[in-house]
């Protein structure tokens, strides 16, 4: 599932957008590219998460982000990607699983979360409870249909992600973000502590 967060976040982050013509889009790339710097610039970042995929999937927990590398901590999974492997420890099972780091079979639902910027259409609305910025699939564009990104008022860092996929909606909650002060030996294995566990090596 960590690569599932993983493109709904870069699809809110993402830059490369085209140039748009109104000036509320023209805002929207602004703020896009500065929340980008937040989480995927070189300072790196931490946030925790709740999501809950009615009746497909629930969880809370971690992830660190740093360029393409990342780390997520959940109850019963822990993933590491280095950028060239990609590790889940499944603590229930007491297996670890280890993929090339852009092998995309590692997570069944990453297809249906697939997002390109040229595709949508968007808009910046000032709410009560921060910047919402909406976007809109154009006519025939297949996965994510629509999504609400909830940024803070001052800090302008994420604070909810509300993401429509087919015929349901989903909705990340986001806490505890920060940018910066994040080490590269956070995104490496510790093969050490868990030389007890079952290796399923998928390179």
């Amino acid at each position: 599932m960590i690569r599932y967060y993983l493109i709904l976040l870069c699809m809110l982050f993402t830059i490369g957008l085209h140039a748009q013509e109104s000036p509320n889009s023209r805002q929207a790339r602004r703020m896009f590219n500065e929340a980008y710097q937040k989480v995927y610039g070189p300072q790196g970042s931490r946030l925790s998460y709740s999501v809950n995929i009615i009746g497909i999937y629930k969880a809370q927990g971690t992830i660190w982000t740093k360029g393409k590398s990342s780390k997520f901590v959940e109850d019963r999974y822990t993933a590491w990607n280095d950028q060239i492997t990609y590790t889940r420890v499944d603590r229930k099972k007491r297996t670890v699983t280890i993929y090339r780091s852009d092998d995309e079979s590692r997570d069944k639902y990453a297809s249906k979360f697939t997002f390109k910027p040229d595709n949508y259409n968007y808009h910046i609305a000032n709410d009560k409870r921060g910047y919402v910025i909406t976007l809109k699939a154009k006519k025939g564009v297949k996965g994510i249909k629509e999504a609400d990104v909830l940024l803070d008022h001052h800090t302008r860092n994420p604070i909810s992600i509300r993401v429509k996929v087919g015929f349901f909606h989903t909705t990340i909650k986001i806490t505890n973000f920060k940018t910066g002060g994040i080490s590269d030996q956070a995104f490496v294995f510790p093969r050490q502590q868990y030389s007890n566990y079952g290796i399923i090596d998928n390179r």
